[in-house]
């Protein structure tokens, strides 16, 4: 069993309903949903002329591989209506691997840790949540710390709790 951090986050439709569906899926093919943030209300980063967005973390005990985990993650973005055809362009899902152990994974299909996750307020706020302390593998700092770091001033506020 490996420990996962994903980031859910939903910026079209019922958001709130995306996010409820795509943690069954977690639940469901996974594997067991350990810990979850609320819910946060965040701007749009990289492409900001769109809805904003609603971003929650989960922490997933998981029997399945790096790429297995991706190509199920990708499998549950699918079935609920994602389509990739803008980067960083509005979508019913999305889920994204942050850390998987501490493991270091380059691979044309998955980068882990998250590449930028350093420079993402809407990802570490929600995990700073439920994982403080979790010491980023490559630049050797919790979570909390690249958070204190992260220069991304874009509003992050609490919308719920789940």
């Amino acid at each position: 069993m490996q420990v996962v951090y994903l980031l859910l986050g939903s910026n079209e439709g019922d958001r709130t309903g995306w996010l409820q569906q795509a943690i069954e899926q977690v639940q469901t093919t996974c594997g067991t949903i350990e810990k979850k943030s609320a819910i946060y209300e965040t701007a749009a980063w990289g492409l900001e002329d769109q809805p904003t967005f609603l971003n929650m973390a989960l922490c997933v005990q998981t029997k399945l591989q790096p790429l297995e985990l991706l190509q199920q993650t990708r499998k549950t973005e699918a079935a609920l209506g994602r389509q990739r055809t803008v980067k960083w362009g509005q979508r019913t899902l999305d889920i994204d691997i942050l850390f998987y152990g501490s493991e270091i994974i380059n691979h044309p299909e998955l980068t882990v840790p998250h590449p930028r996750l350093q420079d993402r307020r809407f990802a570490l706020v929600p995990l700073q949540e439920i994982a403080p302390q979790l010491l980023h593998p490559v630049f050797n700092k919790t979570v909390t710390q690249l958070l204190e770091e992260c220069e991304d001033k874009l509003p992050v506020d609490r919308y719920m709790a789940i």
